[in-house]
């Protein structure tokens, strides 16, 4: 299959990273769509997607000034999926080994975009 496309962000490991995040909330969404917690399922979905598609965004960007602030929206983007994942679990929708590994990787993405945009300036 021929690659679709060449774009700076496909080359980036924390979009790389950030688009399988992506993923794997979008599969845990699945679970809350069968518990029926639709609206909970859709915000996690569109909060996962947020992530990558800030950085994408941001890299875009004409400046890196401008790119710093789409990293930084994609890093609260991140921390929104943590929370809600951390609350679905105190709700028992998850468990805590569910969530762990999602978390971890949340955790080290989060450190990767700081560092990324730090080296921006």
């Amino acid at each position: 299959m021929d690659k679709l496309g060449s774009f700076r962000f496909q080359e980036l490991l924390i979009w790389q990273r950030a688009a399988d995040i992506g993923v794997g909330l979008d599969d845990m969404s699945v679970i809350l769509d069968e518990k029926k917690k639709y609206r909970f399922a859709e915000q996690l979905r569109a909060a996962g997607l947020s992530i990558s598609n800030n950085i994408a965004e941001g890299s875009g960007s004409n400046s890196n000034a401008d790119f710093r602030k789409f990293l930084y929206i994609a890093r609260k983007s991140l921390f929104e999926c943590a929370s809600m994942l951390l609350v679905f679990e105190r709700r028992n929708y998850f468990t805590a080994e569910q969530i762990a590994p999602v978390i971890d990787e949340l955790d080290t993405l989060s450190r990767m975009i700081v560092s990324f945009a730090s080296k921006l300036k």
